[in-house]
């Protein structure tokens, strides 16, 4: 199994990271960067990118909270975005031989220290690019420019227990104390946390720029995939037409990127590969159960609970739930 090598994840801005919060836990310290827990790395890496990247009117960007659904929401976006070159319903599709992963890439890796940001100048518009920033990180231009974002959330509890999953896998200094790790995570200390600043930065978003911000639910789609693909759609200015829908256009896509289907195509269930930067990991790591409610079997009742007193006292007042 790869495995996370902290020597290089250690590295970063040393003059910045002297002046942030720093917290230890989990496994490896973090930096509070404007009220976002961030790797050394990736403090450096979002600090290069708010300062050089350049935005352009037609970028979409996908942004989601860490093991919300982003492999599921690269594949579908590319899909819809992709489909009058490539239709889902044949045999040579992209997605068939290439880890969604690589197909949008992020802003924020790999590492910018490594791999400059002019890399994503190189992209051909309309770019179609990811992220796990809080709308409080993302480069200014973005929304000065107007570039549209589709956010994906999912039920918190889903979340810590996805992401405890995870970390387990990929990292071999990850505390596997369920516990410990979920008494921080209440507290908010999780990569890219606190989750329901995270979530409520992007619906606020959502409710006060609709064109702008797409503000999707992981359960919602779960339950209705077709409907909420063709909403996407819409918001990627590709709508699909009568006679793809009576053709089946949008049952073939749904299919195509089912989690069922991407896990088992041997580019995703098998191999190493290094999208962040000296952090190598299996393309299976990214698939895991992909269930709704999975929570149910790690979780005790006392722990869900205390969980959601703490996502609904947060949310308060923004007319969010889960």
């Amino acid at each position: 199994m790869a495995e996370i090598n902290n020597d290089a994840a250690e590295e970063g801005d040393g003059q910045l990271l002297s002046t942030l919060p720093k917290k230890e836990g989990m496994w490896k310290p973090f930096f509070l960067y404007r009220g976002c827990w961030l790797t050394p790395r990736t403090v450096t890496s979002i600090t290069l990118l708010q300062s050089q990247f350049a935005p352009r009117p037609d970028d979409v960007v996908l942004a989601t909270f860490p093991k919300c659904g982003t492999t599921w929401l690269k594949a579908l976006a590319f899909a819809v975005a992709n489909r009058s070159r490539h239709p889902a319903g044949s045999g040579a599709h992209p997605l068939l031989t290439t880890h969604p992963q690589d197909l949008v890439p992020s802003l924020e890796v790999p590492h910018r220290d490594v791999h400059p940001v002019a890399g994503l100048d190189k992209l051909p518009s309309p770019r179609l690019l990811s992220t796990h920033m809080p709308p409080s990180l993302l480069p200014p231009g973005i929304s000065a420019l107007g570039c549209r974002v589709v956010y994906l959330c999912r039920e918190p509890k889903d979340v810590f227990v996805s992401s405890w999953h995870y970390m387990n896998r990929v990292s071999a200094d990850f505390s596997p104390d369920m516990d410990a790790t979920f008494e921080l995570f209440c507290e908010g200390f999780s990569l890219y946390g606190p989750l329901w600043d995270h979530v409520r930065g992007y619906w606020e978003q959502s409710v006060a720029e609709p064109d702008r911000v797409l503000f999707l639910k992981y359960d919602d789609m779960m339950a209705d995939a077709g409907k909420h693909l063709k909403m996407l759609a819409e918001f990627l200015r590709a709508p699909f037409t009568d006679e793809e829908v009576s053709g089946g256009a949008v049952e073939d896509v749904v299919a195509l990127c089912s989690f069922e289907n991407l896990k088992s195509l041997p580019v995703n269930s098998s191999g190493v590969s290094d999208r962040i930067g000296g952090l190598p990991m299996e393309n299976s790591s990214y698939f895991r159960a992909g269930k709704v409610g999975d929570w149910k079997t790690h979780l005790t009742e006392e722990m869900a609970k205390k969980l959601d007193c703490i996502v609904e006292e947060k949310l308060r007042g923004s007319g969010l739930t889960f």
